[in-house]
């Protein structure tokens, strides 16, 4: 019974390690081709390691050569203004993440405790929403934001993932349903109203789960192409993976930049691998789903 039990214990070991050799690879491939000479990229493509690393693919994605010296280097001499989009990213990622979060936290807050005509319904709208794609939203959201003139501007591209998604009122009212009555009784005997109850009790023992939120939504907003692509294209809203994309047509008489492109995926990972390291723990903590400390 032991024997077999060590034997499943290290089979299931196994095939953690293979999954997560699968799920790491294609990133440590990715940084392996970003440090390897536009030279070399098809004659060194087998070892894992390249036989000339070099960092001149992150100075020409950054900036920091001139053009001549990129073309020298293999690249087409295209610059990428990272900083920028970088900002841009930032702004665009951080606002959705913020005020999306806090207003599917009173949503979801409303929908657990709160008693109004027409609650279920209008619970049971917000899940079957979950089923609805978000590509047959794009073209309305379009319509809309050019009809706003907000086109090319910071607003028009936060503006339509701005308030809620369905996934985060439902994540959050479930939680919600799982903190005691005894805690809000407490609190109402001390004399703090529905507000109060709201931001000084159940918002910080509720940390986990919103932190849990707020990751995901950064993670999808920074990864975002398409709706920056249609409502930002301009150069002062272009967030980075637009930015990105750009980067890789500007040379249309030759091969991609391949080796550009992935030292400019690897920068565009690091901030949020940074704060993923962060906030790992409690993301974990989180999943528990009790959230209370």
């Amino acid at each position: 019974m032991f024997s077999g039990m060590k034997i499943g214990r290290r089979a299931a070991w196994l095939a953690l390690l293979v999954a997560v050799v699968l799920t790491v690879f294609p990133f440590y491939w990715m940084v392996r081709t970003a440090l390897t000479p536009a030279g070399d990229l098809y004659t060194d493509s087998i070892g894992l390691w390249p036989d000339h690393p070099t960092l001149i693919n992150f100075a020409r994605v950054l900036g920091l050569v001139d053009a001549g010296t990129a073309r020298a280097a293999g690249g087409s001499g295209a610059q990428l203004n990272f900083l920028l989009y970088t900002m841009n990213s930032l702004i665009y990622s951080g606002l959705i993440a913020v005020v999306q979060t806090f207003c599917c936290a009173m949503a979801g807050y409303a929908f657990a405790r709160l008693r109004f005509p027409g609650r279920d319904v209008a619970f049971a709208v917000i899940v079957a929403a979950l089923m609805v794609p978000p590509i047959f939203t794009i073209l309305p959201n379009f319509v809309l934001v050019k009809q706003l003139d907000l086109l090319n501007t910071i607003p028009g591209l936060v503006l339509p993932g701005l308030l809620m998604t369905p996934f985060a009122v439902f994540f959050l009212r479930q939680f919600f349903l799982s903190i005691p009555r005894d805690v809000e009784e407490a609190a109402t005997l001390e004399g703090i109203g529905r507000w109060g109850m709201f931001w000084r009790i159940v918002l910080p023992m509720s940390r986990g789960p919103l932190i849990t939120i707020g990751l995901t939504t950064v993670v999808w907003s920074w990864k975002d192409y398409l709706w920056p692509l249609l409502v930002g294209k301009g150069e002062a809203t272009r967030v980075l993976t637009v930015g990105l994309g750009v980067f890789l047509q500007q040379s249309p008489n030759r091969g991609p930049d391949w080796t550009g492109i992935m030292a400019g995926s690897v920068l565009s990972v690091i901030p949020v691998l940074i704060l993923l390291v962060l906030l790992g723990k409690r993301l974990v903590q989180s999943m528990n789903f009790s959230g209370i400390k």
